[in-house]
Formats: structure tokens, sequence, C-alpha cells
């Protein structure tokens, strides 16, 4: 067995793959700023720097262990190299630390105070950045920005977008968004894992406290609040309890000390979503129509459905997700019940994930100007409100969710996990096609931590092909594996963050995977002990369909609980001004955005600069290049005019240019 011996300590080697790894297993917690297990090696911070006999100082994040190494962790020269490293980023960065949304769980604060900084050698930053605040989910300041990457690396390697790069060179160098744009003007799908890897304030979940503080001091409004599953199971990280534990009942307390008028579990209508999400995944199967059905409870799905796979949406599921059915349930039909009208209803939610504040303000989740949900607030800004409300969380006696919308299933309970909508969908429909008598409840084979599982089970004598997806990188390896006739299913479940929502932009942030695995084994532990297992037999889901919706699939059902979505644009803002006259007659422009790009944009924008330089054109064509004019899924889009064509290739171009600007300069 090869070994190294690390301060003294002998470790043995067992297919690490640098020394920080063997470092860390020795029991010895090196600092780092850009090593993250499930990212590349990046090896920029320099923090981990150790020494090494007969190499001298090396980064220990990309050294790979060796036979017989000689390591020390804890010299004077490694000491003095971390300190002058922590001086100069702090140097280099606003510190307005008392202030910071990050202010008590920023890295860079905590290795200053670690390793003994009490005095910054260099003159601090004066000069300020905007902060970028376009986002509905994200806060971006630059002036905390340590150009560590993770966020760079986070977004392209794992969700496969890539909307941060780094820009210009030396000391200008910083992580932007493509050509500066803000964040709301890219393609950001507002998933937040560049929050959860940001080691400082430079990347923030935006918040809505001061909303929903303003609402529980009206006496006007009728203040409740809804939960979602992976909430329970993270809340507790920040309180002191075991990794993972479900603290359901305690946040219950702590709500209502806090003033809301009523505090309902979304889970409810997780329970109602795989209802109706199963009634039409079934009608689908038996009509061999728009298969695979891909899942939409996931709203940065959804929005890079509408962005990047614009033909796929008649496969994605017309059912709302759980926090909107909840907000049209409230809105529509609990309102009424209470005797308070819509407006007066302030409906706040609590989830794990930042694309749910994008996902509150879509204009489709609205009626008259009054939004199915009022606010959004993240696990995190719940953490902030419990502490900042003084309760001592780990006295809180636990208290049960309010009637009518507070009794769930466990099937609503692992929608928080990977591959809980599935088997969610997969226990309701054992339910429904299985007739009388005892049903499959458990479903092994969708559940793990994988980024892509598949499976293949038989419910009710119809054989399905499942897969389940995490993370949007593996989303679209598995829509290219099914675009090339290379993989074929049933039902798709994807989700944009890793584990799911457990592992979601606005939960506590974590270094490793384990949080992430820790959360939905609680899940599942929860699961397993409740009343209820299938969404069928929950009583409250069941009333009110009694009550309010008539039956799954109705035409009141699909008008409160099902939407459509559409194609979006990707990146917003200023178009390229190519060719201009101001004699010029005709608006002509060509989409050079990715998927045009990757389809020939280039090829055909020099066919129509040329054309529009040539004497018949000369002076009449105002011709752009424009950075989307969504319909991407269709070849290269071209405006003339007010006219948008769609699927221009490099051998269609020239005669397109020429019949379209024709027709409009006689």
């Amino acid at each position: 067995m090869a070994k190294i011996l690390v301060d003294n300590k002998e470790v043995e080697l067992n297919g690490e793959r640098n020394l920080l790894e063997v470092i860390r297993k020795a029991g010895i917690n090196l600092p780092t700023f850009c090593y993250h297990s499930e990212l590349s090696i990046y090896g920029a911070c320099r923090m981990c720097t150790v020494e090494v006999e007969k190499m001298g100082l090396v980064a220990a994040c990309s050294t790979p262990p060796t036979d017989g190494m000689v390591v020390y962790t804890n010299t004077d020269r490694t000491r003095r190299l971390r300190r002058m490293v922590i001086e100069l980023l702090l140097a280099d960065h606003h510190r307005d630390c008392t202030t910071c949304d990050k202010n008590g769980s920023c890295k860079l604060q905590e290795l200053a105070y670690q390793l003994g900084v009490r005095k910054v050698r260099f003159p601090e930053k004066t000069e300020l950045k905007p902060i970028d605040t376009s986002s509905t989910g994200l806060v971006r300041d630059p002036n905390k920005c340590i150009l560590c990457g993770d966020c760079v690396r986070m977004c392209s390697e794992v969700q496969g977008i890539g909307v941060l790069t780094f820009a210009n060179r030396g000391s200008k160098t910083e992580v932007t968004p493509a050509f500066s744009k803000p964040m709301a003007e890219v393609d950001c799908v507002s998933c937040g894992q560049c929050v959860s890897v940001c080691p400082t304030g430079a990347l923030t979940v935006k918040s809505e406290k001061e909303a929903v503080r303003k609402a529980l001091d009206d006496q006007t409004k009728t203040v409740v609040v809804q939960i979602a599953p992976a909430v329970r199971v993270a809340v507790g990280d920040a309180f002191g309890e075991k990794h993972g534990e479900a603290v359901t009942g305690k946040i219950v307390t702590a709500l209502r000390r806090m003033g809301f008028n009523k505090v309902f579990d979304t889970v409810i209508t997780a329970d109602l979503t795989a209802i109706e999400e199963t009634t039409e995944f079934i009608d689908r199967v038996q009509n061999n129509r728009n298969l695979p059905q891909f899942t939409s409870c996931c709203p940065g799905w959804v929005k890079y459905c509408e962005q990047f796979h614009p033909d796929l949406l008649d496969n994605l599921s017309t059912c709302k997700s759980p926090q909107q059915m909840f907000g049209a349930v409230a809105k529509r039909f609990y309102a009424k019940e209470i005797g308070v009208e819509p407006q007066d209803l302030f409906l706040v939610s609590v989830m794990p994930c930042t694309a749910k504040k994008f996902e509150a303000q879509r204009p489709e989740f609205s009626i008259d100007g009054v939004r199915d949900v009022d606010a959004v607030l993240s696990t995190v800004e719940l953490i902030q409100m419990i502490q900042e409300s003084g309760l001592v969380f780990e006295e809180l006696e636990g208290e049960a969710f309010d009637a009518p919308l507070g009794l769930a299933s466990g099937a609503g309970v692992i929608f928080g996990v990977t591959g809980g909508v599935a088997e969610a969908a997969l226990r309701t429909a054992a339910g429904i096609l299985g007739g009388d008598g005892p049903h499959q409840i458990d479903f092994r084979e969708v559940r793990g931590f994988e980024g892509i599982k598949e499976a293949v089970v038989t419910v009710g004598g119809i054989e399905l092909k499942l897969a389940v997806v995490s993370g949007l990188a593996n989303t679209e390896r598995l829509i290219q594996a099914v675009k090339d006739g290379k993989a074929n299913y049933h039902l798709i479940e994807v989700m944009t963050c890793p584990g799911g929502c457990v592992g979601g932009g606005g939960q506590p942030v974590s270094t490793d995977g384990k949080a992430r695995i820790s959360r939905g084994k609680s899940l599942y532990a929860v699961d397993k002990e409740m009343p209820f297992r299938t969404p069928l037999e929950n009583l409250a889901v069941n009333q009110m369909y009694d009550k309010w919706l008539e039956k799954p699939g109705s035409h009141i059902s699909h008008e409160s609980l099902h939407t459509t979505y559409g194609p979006k644009r990707r990146i917003n803002g200023a178009e390229i001004q190519i060719e201009n006259s101001p004699q010029a007659v005709v608006d002509v422009a060509v989409c050079v955005g990715t998927g045009c790009y990757l389809r020939g944009a280039y090829e055909v924008l020099d066919q129509f600069t040329d054309l529009a330089d040539s004497d018949k054109y000369a002076g009449l064509v105002n011709l752009k290049a424009t950075f989307c004019l969504e319909n991407c899924d269709k070849g290269v889009s071209v405006k003339v005019g007010d006219k948008l064509i769609t699927g221009v290739n490099k051998d269609t171009a020239a005669a397109t240019f020429r019949r379209e600007v024709d027709a409009l300069l006689k």
C-alpha cells in the first residue's frame, strides 16, 4: 500500500485525486476558496499551498499524491503565504462586513480570523462597481468577488449554461455575465447554484424579508405561509441540529410566533400535483401523445426548456408547480371560504429555491394584477428571520400545520429529493391503474443521487420507462440522447439543482454533497412514517376535489392548476449594428444567439452582409445582429421588417433575403 507522510503522520493512499484529499483524510482542515470536490480543479486561490520535500511549495488541490511524499502543511512559509493571500484579497474587497448579507457565513471572513489576520497592510479598494439587482432571485456584487471561479465552473460544468465568465486581464480581471449585461438580460435560469458555491457576498439570494415583514405589520392583510418539503430538513443546520434533521414542528411554531395567521404545508399541493400530473401522464401513454412527458414542477428547468429547447414545450407537463398550485387554491378558493378578498390574502412561500422567486412573478400566475404567491423566502431568509426575531429555535416546542391545507402524504414529502416526483407519480399511477387492493408503494428504482438514473417498472400491466435527472448539464446530455434516438422514455423527471430541491440555491451553503444526501435520506425517513404514503389517500386532497375542483383533469382543475409555456429570449438588450444608412427603408435582423450560432447564423449573416452591400440593395437595408428572436429550435431566425422567418440556413439565406426585402421595396 502506497503511503505519504503528512506532518509526521503516515497516511495510506487509496485512490485520492490530489494531496488535498489525503491531507483532509489525515484530519487536517486545510483552507481553500476555489476547491469543490464536484467541480474541476482550478488551483487559483493558493490557500491550500503546502511544502513538499524536494518539490517546495505546491498547491495541494492540483498536486497528485505519490508514494513516499513528505508533506508539511503548517510551516512558517505556508502560514506567511496564506496570510499574504488573505490580506491581498481583503485589500481588493469591499469590506462592509458588518452589513453584508454573508456576515457570519463568509469564507473570507472565516479564514481571515482562522489565520490570525488582524491587519491589512495594503490600501483598500475605493472605486466601487455598481451592484446588479436586476435578477428576481440573485444579487451580484462585483466589489466582493475574489475571482475564485467557483461560480463560473458551477454554471458551466454542472449546469452547462455558462452565464458567468472571466473578462479582461491583469488587475482589471472580473467575473461577469456575457457582454457585461445584467443577470436579468442573459440566459440565467435563476437556479442559485452560483450562490451555493460563492465563498463571499459577491453572489447572494435576493431578499424579500422586508416585504414579508411589512405584510405581517399590515392589519388589513391575512398573512399565510406555505413550507416546501426540502426546507424542513435544512433549517436545523443553522441551529445546531443534526445535519438533515427534520424540524418541521419547530418551523411551524417559529412562523406562528413571528405573526403568520396560518401555517400550511406545500406538500398538500405536491400531492395535488402528483394526481394531476399522473392523470395527464396516463392519458398521454394511452394515446401515445407528446411522449416523453417531462415534469414541470422545477421553475429553473421550465425556464431552461423555454430558452434552450422550445421544441420540447409540448412534452412538458401542463401542471403548475406545487408552489403555484397552492397559490391558485389559496387565492381562488380558500380566500373565499374564509371571507377574505384575494388581494387581502398575502401568501408567502418558504422555498429551498431561488428560481421560485422568478416563478412567483411570472405573468401566468396572477389574475388582474393579484399574484397567486405574493412573496418567496428562501430557506436562508427564513433562518435569518428566525434569528432576527430573537427566537431560541432549539427550545421551541413543535406544533402541527393548520387545517385544511396541512395534511400531506409521504409521496408529496419526497418531492424535495431527486427521483421523488417520479416516485410520487408511480405511486399514484399504481393506485389509478391497479384497481382495488394493495398497490406498490416504494419504487426504489428511481432513488439515488446519481446525476442520471433510468428505470423500467410495470404499473397496472403497463411497462413504463423512466429517467430521473438532476443538474442541467446532465439534463442536456439526456435530451440530446432522446433527440438522437439513443434513449426512449415515457416519463422524465428533471430537477435543475444537483440532488433535487434539497440542494437548492436557497438552502444553507454546504461545501460538498454530503448535506444533500443527509437531507434526502431524512425526507425518505419522513415519508416512511407518514400515515398516508400516496396522494390518493390524502383526505384533504379528496375534499379539495369535492368542494372546489370536481375531479382530476376536470375543466376547473385545468383552469386553476394547469398552465402553458412559450419560447423565451435567452439574451436581451441592444442589437449590433452591421449596416446602417439614413436612407434605409428595410430593417433586417439576424439572430446570432447560441442556438442560431450553432445552426449557422454567421454564415447567414455573412451572406446578408454581402447582399446589403451589393449595388441593388446598397443604402436601402438597415442590417443588425440580435441575440435572440426566440424560436431558435427551428434553425437560424431572421426578421425582415415585422416578419419573423425561421429555419433559414446557408443554402436558403440569399433567396430568403432577396424575396423578403424585394417584397418590402415594391
